[in-house]
């Protein structure tokens, strides 16, 4: 908030796309750190911190949108610098206008206003989070419980049921359609190093097999993955997919790339992101709507 707020100091109104190119020019922002995205992916962190900086300066009356688009300091922002003190949501709880601005977002969603009264609030900008972020936290939190759940559930079933669990969330990725038509397992007691095949696509022009495994602390080593590209000898496929609940140690991860079949390794953490990514093994229970201003929609003729 204070490099946005200096962005303006010299009292002439700029477009925000130029505010924020001038904060990035402070920060001298590398190139990995302005395309780093939110947990969503939708947005970048650096555009949307730069976009909440904007909107609580201006709830807190520091700077004034005369025109859509257009941010310029007021006398209120002018003493704030002037002032030396620290520009944060702390100084912003100063100003009434603020206060009933964050009061009434805590209480739209039943939430107490912590953003002003709770004294432990992070207000460095390594620390501090936005609206928006708080969100995509708590989103990426209840995830990760889910998936922790997941792979317990995963862990307490037979591997058969493992298998195929591994050809359904294939066939939810748009692998070859439907179910009936385009995955199978392979019979339990003579699969020949191979747990399923799918189809690539609705055609059958080429089929994908799947090596699955049920492990808990055991790590899938570079042996495993050897004889699962020799089981894809076998059956001449040029295409697998490892599947394990556990890790894949660095010497089979490097191995995958030095063979010139193609073999993905999916770990357990990825495993459990797919599942719930296509809505295999889970279920939607509460679905949160958040809305944007619709500029298009205040443009005059």
């Amino acid at each position: 908030m204070p490099v946005l707020l200096q962005a303006l100091a010299d009292g002439t109104s700029r477009p925000l796309r130029e505010v924020f190119e001038r904060v990035c020019q402070h920060y001298a922002f590398t190139p990995e750190q302005l395309a780093e995205t939110l947990p969503s992916g939708r947005q970048t962190k650096v555009r949307s911190r730069v976009g909440w900086a904007k909107t609580y300066l201006v709830k807190a009356g520091l700077i004034e949108q005369p025109k859509r688009g257009l941010c310029l300091i007021t006398e209120r922002g002018k003493a704030a610098l002037a002032s030396g003190q620290a520009i944060d949501n702390h100084y912003l709880a100063r100003f009434n206008e603020f206060v009933a601005f964050t009061l009434a977002s805590s209480e739209s969603v039943g939430n107490p206003p912590r953003i002003v009264t709770d004294a432990t609030t992070p207000s460095t900008p390594e620390q501090a989070s936005t609206p928006q972020e708080q969100i995509e936290q708590a989103l990426a939190a209840i995830n990760q419980s889910l998936a922790d759940d997941l792979l317990a559930e995963i862990l307490g079933l037979s591997p058969r049921f493992f298998e195929q669990l591994v050809v359904d969330l294939m066939v939810a990725m748009g692998y070859g359609g439907s179910q009936q038509d385009a995955a199978r397992t392979t019979r339990y007691s003579s699969d020949g190093g191979i747990d399923g095949i799918i189809k690539e696509d609705r055609l059958g022009l080429d089929s994908i097999y799947l090596q699955a495994k049920r492990y808990t602390d055991k790590t899938v080593g570079r042996p495993e993955i050897q004889a699962f590209a020799g089981a894809l000898d076998l059956h001449k496929a040029r295409k697998g997919v490892f599947i394990t609940t556990s890790s894949f140690s660095r010497e089979a991860q490097a191995y995958v790339g030095l063979i010139e079949k193609r073999i993905v390794l999916i770990d357990g953490p990825h495993l459990a992101a797919l599942m719930i990514e296509y809505g295999v093994g889970v279920t939607t229970r509460q679905t949160l709507t958040i809305k944007t201003l619709d500029s298009d929609y205040f443009l005059e003729d």
